[in-house]
């Protein structure tokens, strides 16, 4: 009995990988019709419609063929995909297939060159696909032995990172074309969002937007005027207050917002529920004001820093003398510091700093920049979440945030995905 799995069990994603890696026995490899071959130049992977791999060199016989490459489970599958009507595989020069059950054509009548890969690939390479793709686990490979070595694994982190930073800056591109391209405006969009976090980010945003920075500006000198335009503009100052600053703000609110003809929010938009108080969004509102009062080129500031202990140098202000003590504006509590915490600055420099660090140095060409954006990943801790989490629990080392924001992509855009053959780890499983 054959070691190979039946046709109908095997993906193309296994011909894909063994086809890019060579990873299948090349000793008097022949097209079906008995044509020797040479694989001179595997081609390149397409993700897009059309052929798999493109611009492929291949020797059949004693000529050269510069050309697509098609890959299908069965030979007949190219008929079923209706290839024969479609100019795009016109310049299709071989056929790679698992098993040829149909002699193919292509759409000019010529007969299309085809090898078999049935008996050429290691039934090992199958068998542990077909492990880890039935794996019902947190992740694919957790009952695996990972054979990968660890320059492999550092190599492997870096390039998902490096995904996932290239993910972030699809949003930043979003904001940028909004902004006209203005770095300043769209970084500080993108920071006040981020000072929303999760639960407000959506509320912080929205106040940003309706609150443009050149405003603020023409007030950088005025602590008290940058807190009146922003808490009056998220729908804070709309009650009737009996402490004389909330009053001031009031009074200053409504002077600003005439003169600049700005439409508030609804405070209902923002969420204290189930909030510490040092989180809610008066609070970080009042630190916003302060991080603005103390330089107005936040994205200027922020591409130069050259260190954590920077970032956190530039975020780390305490709040007016008002907010120290009140969490609520008219609601006086105990005299406390509310300066942002360390954990938040992290959090910040991972979501938005880093990010737009490593955007401006891809858009501008400035690869000192994307490197340095590296490097404060590096030098950040990890985050503490269930994934990062689960992954230590694995024996995943995790050392910075470099490695934490790696295995999120990971887990995200792979695992979940079962994305293994396109995995530095799965295919060192598949190559054991």
């Amino acid at each position: 009995m054959s070691n190979y799995p039946e046709s109908h069990r095997i993906k193309e994603d296994v011909l894909y990988y063994v086809w890019r890696l060579k990873s299948f026995d090349l000793d008097q490899l022949q097209t079906t019709t008995g044509q020797p071959v040479q694989i001179i130049y595997s081609g390149i992977r397409n993700y897009d419609s059309g052929p798999d791999f493109l611009h492929a060199r291949i020797k059949i016989d004693d000529q050269i063929w510069v050309g697509h490459v098609e890959m299908h489970v069965n030979a007949s599958d190219w008929s079923r995909h209706r290839h024969q009507e479609d100019q795009a595989f016109q310049n299709v020069i071989l056929h790679v297939v698992f098993k040829e059950d149909e002699r193919i054509n292509l759409p000019n009548g010529e007969e299309l060159a085809c090898i078999q890969l049935e008996n050429r690939i290691n039934p090992s390479i199958i068998n542990h696909y077909r492990q880890l793709m039935a794996a019902a686990s947190w992740i694919p490979c957790q009952r695996n032995e990972r054979a990968i070595s660890q320059p492999a694994l550092r190599a492997w982190y870096e390039r998902i990172l490096v995904e996932r930073l290239a993910n972030r800056t699809q949003r930043i591109e979003q904001v940028l074309r909004s902004t006209e391209h203005d770095w300043e405006e769209a970084f500080y969009r993108m920071l006040g969002r981020n000072f929303g976090f999760s639960v407000n980010a959506d509320a912080f945003e929205s106040l940003m937007i309706s609150l443009p920075r050149k405003i603020l500006i023409k007030h950088k000198d005025k602590l008290k005027q940058l807190e009146a335009l922003l808490l009056g503009q998220a729908g804070f100052l709309t009650l009737d207050f009996q402490d004389e600053y909330a009053r001031e703000l009031k009074t200053e609110y409504e002077y600003l917002q005439n003169k600049y003809s700005l439409t508030p929010l609804h405070a209902h938009q923002w969420k204290f529920l189930r909030m510490r108080p040092a989180n809610f969004p008066t609070i970080r509102i009042a630190q916003f004001a302060v991080l603005f009062y103390k330089t107005v080129h936040l994205f200027s500031k922020m591409l130069a820093v050259q260190s954590v202990k920077e970032i956190v140098n530039m975020f780390e202000s305490d709040v007016s003398a008002y907010w120290k003590t009140h969490y609520l504006i008219d609601q006086v509590s105990d005299k406390k510091s509310k300066k942002l915490g360390k954990a938040s600055i992290e959090l910040i420099a991972v979501n938005t700093v880093i990010p737009f660090l490593f955007h401006y140095g891809q858009t501008h060409m400035q690869e000192s920049l994307q490197d340095r954006a590296l490097r404060l990943l590096d030098e950040l801790p990890p985050e503490s979440n269930q994934i990062i989490k689960k992954y230590q629990a694995l024996d995943f080392e995790v050392r910075s945030a470099f490695d934490s924001q790696a295995l999120i992509q990971l887990k995200n855009e792979y695992c979940d995905q079962k994305r293994c053959l396109s995995c530095a780890i799965g295919n060192s499983i598949l190559k054991s």
